[in-house]
């Protein structure tokens, strides 16, 4: 929204007259030209619940008068919810830019000068530790990769506050003095998560232990500056080696329980535009089951994430025909052995490869994770049984680093 400037004399105070004002994302300007901290908030809650994980709040001012004032100050009179303090460690962070350029708290203020500054939601709880394994894949003073088991959410969510990749975290720190995790985030009880993957997906993850890095990756992600590839395993068989699919994601219409967490194709104004490429790296043909008929067809695919959007790779395969095995939710059947038992019964999806140039020096870094036991199990299970049919597409993970050669 935009604020006109009152003429003199209105009867607002000067402060109003400073500049005008128009938020990004939501209506987060008050009367009177001050920040609404509590929409803010609630424009986050909501962004997350339809799956953006993508959005961030801003605010914009274009002064209306030469202040000579300080950013810091001039954004403190505005800011009430954030402490002089804490806006200089935002600015400086690079989280306020002046006609485009990256700001310092000191920066002097002109008339015409514009001032967009990226808003953090008001502060909540702590999180406590938990003693849980992680796997580290590598750290240094700025970030921090790891690979994630199945079976875990990344930060508390809802009723679970306890053993999240979080509490994990901070038990590691507490334990290794190897750091800490980043404050941006502390609002929302998730300091240092600069992306996120399911419960049951495995893989490449990143934390950010500054906030400088984290400022940095998040424009990286938000910017599409980071190479993320994913390996499943889906019903059926692909039937293109290499396709685009190009479909919005928005929550579901049903408001039954159960399906409040669930995403769904939409091309109304709640679907937000998504988009997966997939390459199909083998397929495969089991043979019937006892008492059976139709043999059972299987494709391993690898997913590169273009968007970031909530269970964004299991819809788009799901809405294709090729549910992911073991992804209930969307339709995937458990997979069973020549015999019929039950052999994995969760999403068969790993976060493979996350490819990215480092927030501070800019060094190219990629990161693979070994796919998971259970998966592995199915694969081996397929190979040997299934008369595999190996397609090779270029740019795909090599699959000796994925401890599948």
């Amino acid at each position: 929204m935009s604020e006109p400037v009152p003429s003199p004399g209105a009867g607002d105070s000067s402060e109003v007259r400073d500049a005008t004002a128009e938020s990004v994302g939501g209506d987060f300007i008050l009367p009177g030209g001050k920040v609404d901290g509590e929409a803010i908030r609630l424009a986050y809650e909501s962004a997350r619940e339809q799956g953006d994980d993508e959005f961030v709040a801003k605010v914009r001012f274009t002064l209306a008068r030469d202040l000579k004032d300080r950013l810091d100050k001039y954004l403190t009179s505005r800011i009430k919810f954030m402490s002089r303090s804490k806006l200089q460690e935002l600015i400086d962070q690079g989280g306020a830019t002046v006609n485009g350029s990256e700001a310092k708290s000191s920066t002097k203020l002109r008339l015409g000068d514009t001032i967009e500054l990226v808003l953090p939601a008001p502060p909540s709880g702590e999180i406590e530790p938990d003693d849980i394994p992680l796997d580290v894949l590598y750290e240094d003073e700025h970030i921090l990769v790891l690979n994630k088991q199945a079976d875990i959410i990344v930060h508390p969510a809802r009723m679970e506050n306890r053993g999240t990749m979080l509490n994990a975290l901070v038990h590691y720190f507490m334990q290794n003095k190897s750091g800490e995790l980043s404050s941006v985030g502390e609002e929302f009880a998730r300091p240092g998560v600069v992306h996120r993957l399911d419960r049951h997906t495995s893989g490449c993850i990143v934390f950010a232990k500054s906030d400088l890095a984290h400022w940095k990756m998040g424009t990286k992600f938000e910017q599409r500056k980071v190479d993320k590839r994913y390996l499943a395993i889906v019903q059926g068989w692909v039937s293109k080696n290499e396709q685009m699919i190009d479909l919005p994601l928005g929550p579901h219409q049903s408001r039954v329980r159960g399906s409040r967490e669930k995403r769904v194709v939409r091309f109304d104004d709640l679907g937000k535009a998504s988009q997966t490429v997939c390459r199909v790296r083998e397929r495969y043909e089991l043979p019937a089951l006892v008492n059976k008929t139709v043999s059972r067809r299987y494709s391993l695919v690898e997913l590169e994430l273009l968007t970031g959007r909530t269970h964004q790779i299991r819809v788009h395969l799901s809405h294709l025909g090729h549910p992911i095995v073991g992804d209930d939710m969307y339709k995937g059947k458990a997979m069973v052995d020549l015999n019929g038992e039950t052999m994995l019964d969760k999403p068969a999806l790993h976060a493979a490869l996350l490819a990215f140039d480092h927030p501070m020096s800019n060094e190219p870094m990629a990161f693979v994770a070994p796919v998971r036991d259970d998966v592995r199990r199915v694969i081996d299970l397929l190979r040997e049984h299934g008369s595999p049919k190996q397609v090779y597409v270029e740019g795909t993970v090599p699959m000796e680093r994925l401890g599948l050669a």
